[in-house]
């Protein structure tokens, strides 16, 4: 199963050729025991690999996350808990859950990845936020060989961030997540275009499962299928900038969109300010910024990952020229 230098050009969405050192499949907490103690710098943890970038040939173990199951731990009236092993695709999950009736991730459908990436990333969409109805997670920091249970606050959730990505970032491997589901629904309709969507289809009481038909509709006029060209989705951070910055460009654009944030700052959509510099549709090589989403870079069939990250920094070195906000990529850099 595991041999030196295997391609890894599947088991990630954006295809660019890349070479891995071993690759192990982790199916169960057991089976990261040989790993235990390892230095973090000699490995990498890989969910569905929706989220990353290869640039070169990877000299250090791959361990993928395959653990798999499903769990009710708590019900009453209102809410119920999932317990949820981190090697499930995101999106399956959520699907299933609204074939039970429960709502609250409605918002996060057609998400790629695994549900033990979700955390990482503090995955959201449409105003919501995986954070909104975590509860804790199971692990093993690997360094150490333990087990640890993280409560929200111990994740110290950001936007698109955690201490997943700081403090532990590359050696603590999710093995399951909780997280509690609404019996009720509340919809959440005040982000993008989803209650347009829904007027327009003359739905005027929707349930989760048509919010979650919208978002995905909308997810997939703008996103393109990764079995044709290759992407991660979202490329870039939407940037979150403080008032004076804000008001810095409204007076120089006064169309710019934005969308509240924590309080004094003000969050700017990035494919905006991309399509501001002229990228949108713009292709260089095998490279190119997605025509219906300027946020989305794609493979248009044989970009290597170093191609792929020398057209991001373009567009970073424009979008900084132009409206001096230094653009952050979402999507994660192997080298």
């Amino acid at each position: 199963m595991n041999q030196a230098f295997l391609s890894l050009k599947t088991l990630h969405t954006f295809g660019a050729e890349a070479f891995g050192r071993e690759i192990h499949f982790i199916r169960s907490e057991d089976d990261l025991q040989v790993f235990f103690g390892m230095d973090p710098t000699s490995y990498y943890i890989l969910g569905g690999g929706s989220n990353i970038l290869p640039v070169q040939t990877i000299d250090r173990v791959i361990l993928r996350n395959e653990i798999k199951g499903r769990e009710i731990i708590h019900e009453d009236e209102e809410s119920v808990t999932v317990r949820i092993a981190g090697g499930e695709d995101w999106d399956e999950f959520v699907q299933w859950a609204l074939d039970q009736g429960w709502s609250g991730m409605e918002n996060l459908s057609l998400i790629p990845g695994t549900v033990g990436a979700a955390p990482v990333q503090n995955i959201g969409a449409y105003g919501v936020e995986l954070k909104d109805f975590f509860i804790r997670l199971e692990g093993v920091l690997l360094t150490e060989g333990k087990a640890m249970v993280l409560n929200k606050e111990a994740c110290r959730f950001g936007y698109r961030d955690s201490v997943f990505k700081q403090e532990l970032s590359g050696n603590f491997f999710i093995t399951r997540v909780q997280l509690r589901l609404n019996k009720k629904f509340k919809p959440q309709l005040s982000y993008g275009n989803i209650a347009e969507r829904l007027k327009e289809k003359n739905i005027t009481h929707p349930d989760a499962r048509a919010v979650s038909g919208v978002v995905r509709e909308i997810r997939r006029s703008k996103l393109p299928d990764v079995g044709v060209l290759g992407s991660a989705g979202s490329f870039f951070k939407n940037p979150v900038v403080d008032i004076d910055t804000y008001e810095r460009i409204l007076v120089l654009t006064p169309e710019v969109p934005h969308y509240p944030a924590k309080e004094g700052y003000v969050k700017i959509p990035a494919g905006w300010l991309i399509e501001q510099c002229g990228w949108k549709g713009r292709r260089i090589g095998a490279v190119g910024c997605y025509e219906k989403q300027a946020l989305v870079i794609v493979n248009y069939g044989n970009a290597s990952g170093s191609e792929i990250l020398a057209f991001a920094g373009m567009i970073i070195e424009d979008v900084k020229s132009k409206f001096s906000i230094t653009m952050t990529p979402e999507v994660n850099v192997w080298r």
